[in-house]
């Protein structure tokens, strides 16, 4: 989405930048930006099954070794 501010007659360059600060904030564009800059995208059924089995591993790992004394 472009945004367009023009120079008023006998507007000074403050002015101007006061405005078009005010409408980019109206119109979201920022909120938006920044959720678009940390999107992760989802993982695969596959990828969150492997993370998964992965976890239980070393679970047991470490319920192995504070067993055995260890940690």
């Amino acid at each position: 989405m472009t945004l367009k501010v023009k120079k008023q007659d006998k507007e000074n360059t403050q002015s101007l930048v006061r405005r078009f600060q005010k409408s980019v904030q109206q119109a979201g564009i920022l909120i938006r930006a920044r959720k678009n800059r940390f999107h992760q995208r989802n993982k695969s059924e596959t990828a969150q099954k492997r993370a998964a089995l992965r976890k239980e591993e070393l679970r047991k790992e470490y319920a192995k070794l504070k067993k055995l004394g260890k940690i």
